[in-house]
């Protein structure tokens, strides 16, 4: 029967671990604070080698074409120069911006920010995804699913897509029920939602969309059925009926 640990050697025992565990982490921020020779010199050792890489923040980019970019392996240190990394993974048509961070003592983090797409059009191809400065995402929406209105051939330019992505991030229940937009006159678009369409200026602002909302809530507790509504006219939403 093994002898209990006696207590008045307990806190010096824990003690002097916790001590020895404080000195070698302040030893070890100290090496890697030193812009110079820290990272050099704790490239040397395979204790530091890339053993696992952390891909985080993604949702359309599959995992393996970051680590395609990234291209590194076993045989390389986390203490390498990150600038060349993070180049190879924003240089992915799918990527806006990258962070890559160490965690030590084998794994780099990479924190992706993607390119969201904010409308779908139709090309030879098929429809592709777009962002909202109209660049063309990698996106196959028969494999990857895209929830994003299609945009008409005549209504594809940066103003619509510019609007879209205003309306992904500051109203996303109204974007969520725009099925499409087209421009059906010169100056003007026309937003499909389910059962409704709203028509509107190429100028429309976010806060002249959201008139729609209070009279949609007016017009149920009327129970009347609308077919559209125009906020061309200033201060003024029309209703259509069928």
């Amino acid at each position: 029967m093994s002898n209990p640990l006696d207590a008045s050697q307990e806190p010096a025992t824990s003690t002097g671990s916790r001590w020895r565990i404080v000195a070698g982490a302040l030893a070890l921020l100290f090496l890697a604070s030193s812009p110079l020779w820290g990272p050099r010199l704790f490239s040397r050792f395979a204790f530091f080698r890339v053993r696992r890489v952390e891909v985080v923040g993604t949702r359309y980019t599959p995992a393996d074409e970051v680590l395609a970019r990234l291209r590194v392996d076993t045989m390389q240190s986390v203490w390498q120069p990150l600038g060349p990394l993070v180049a190879r993974v924003t240089s992915h048509p799918q990527v806006a911006s990258v962070v890559i961070t160490r965690k030590l003592p084998g794994t780099l983090v990479v924190a992706v920010t993607e390119r969201r797409p904010v409308a779908l059009i139709s090309t030879a191809a098929g429809l592709t995804a777009v962002d909202a400065d109209g660049r063309l995402l990698p996106l196959d929406p028969s494999r990857t699913p895209v929830d994003a209105p299609v945009v008409a051939a005549a209504a594809r330019d940066v103003a619509v897509y510019h609007l879209l992505g205003m309306i992904q991030r500051e109203a996303p229940r109204l974007y969520a029920r725009i099925n499409s937009v087209g421009r059906p006159g010169a100056g003007e678009l026309l937003f499909r939602l389910p059962n409704l369409q709203v028509r509107a200026m190429t100028n429309v602002t976010l806060a002249r969309l959201s008139d729609i909302e209070p009279v949609e809530q007016d017009i149920a507790r009327r129970q009347l059925q609308v077919t559209e509504l125009d906020l061309r006219y200033r201060d003024q939403v029309i209703a259509r009926l069928p």
